[in-house]
């Protein structure tokens, strides 16, 4: 059975809610392509307000599963 591949925008927002989880600063976004630094960033945002709620390490994986 084939494993399907995650769309590039999906795995933009997942690196980028895993930086804002371990506290990075945004100007780590990897991208220069604006779209997927926006769905980086969009990702960023969530994972750091999800930091500053305490939803870090086993806390946290009942917010965002896909993350793992």
């Amino acid at each position: 059975m084939k494993r399907q591949k995650r769309n590039r925008s999906q795995k933009a927002y997942i690196h980028g809610y895993k930086a804002g989880v371990s506290g990075r600063s945004r100007d780590q976004c990897p991208s220069q392509d604006i779209d997927l630094r926006e769905y980086w960033m969009s990702g960023w945002r969530e994972g750091r307000e999800d930091n500053w709620s305490g939803m870090t390490g086993i806390a946290g994986i009942h917010k965002n599963p896909r993350v793992l």
